[in-house]
């Protein structure tokens, strides 16, 4: 599964929405037993005077209730071009998750990480630093405002059916993690930016 965005550094432009895609695979409407961990909702860039904040969330909409989702058999890539348009990425940053030693325990490691020796790893809902970077993963809000139903209803009909009043993701959450790095690890903080991600799982059927 992937999903892609386009950061421009002096300004952005994105196409990052990508919950329940491919249907077939993450839809509960259409398939009864979605690949819930590999479905990846958005993928986000900022970027401030000093650094560059790149995220990425899965496993969801689910309401505000349910936990984060940890599968140690789903591998996340944020993929980055720093020489658009080109789309060989010089930057691969491989995130898993781990289960710890006590119930509902877990971990996560970030490897590819631009400037850092090694990996980031420690326990999620917890802001690591290593090297200049900081890193977070956890259960977030989920950030968007949309009318799902009158999407489909608008897909169905072929009449509009938006509703603005309608909003889908209130209340609900994605699993998801962020890293915030410095600016200068991208080709010397200047240009444009690629960013996209894909999912790919290990170990077994979904």
């Amino acid at each position: 599964m992937l999903a892609a965005l386009g950061l421009l550094v002096s300004g952005a432009a994105n196409h990052a929405a990508d919950h329940l895609d491919p249907p077939g695979r993450t839809d509960p409407a259409i398939d009864s037993t979605p690949d819930v961990p590999a479905d990846i909702a958005d993928v986000f860039a900022w970027y401030g005077p000093d650094t560059v904040k790149l995220a990425l969330t899965f496993a969801g909409p689910s309401v505000g209730s349910q936990p984060a989702v940890y599968d140690r058999d789903v591998l996340y890539k944020v993929l980055v071009s720093t020489a658009p348009p080109d789309d060989t990425p010089e930057i691969v940053i491989r995130t898993r998750f781990g289960a710890g030693t006590r119930p509902n325990e877990y971990g996560v490691r970030f490897e590819g990480v631009p400037g850092v020796t090694g990996s980031i790893e420690g326990p999620v809902e917890t802001t690591l630093e290593k090297d200049g970077v900081k890193a977070r993963a956890g259960l977030f809000d989920d950030p968007f405002y949309f009318d799902l139903r009158g999407f489909r209803e608008t897909r169905s009909t072929g009449s509009i059916r938006f509703n603005n009043q309608r909003d889908f993701f209130a209340g609900q959450n994605d699993t998801g993690f962020i890293l915030e790095i410095p600016r200068s690890r991208f080709a010397g903080g200047n240009g444009t930016i690629n960013v996209w991600a894909t999912t790919a799982r290990f170990g077994g059927q979904k």
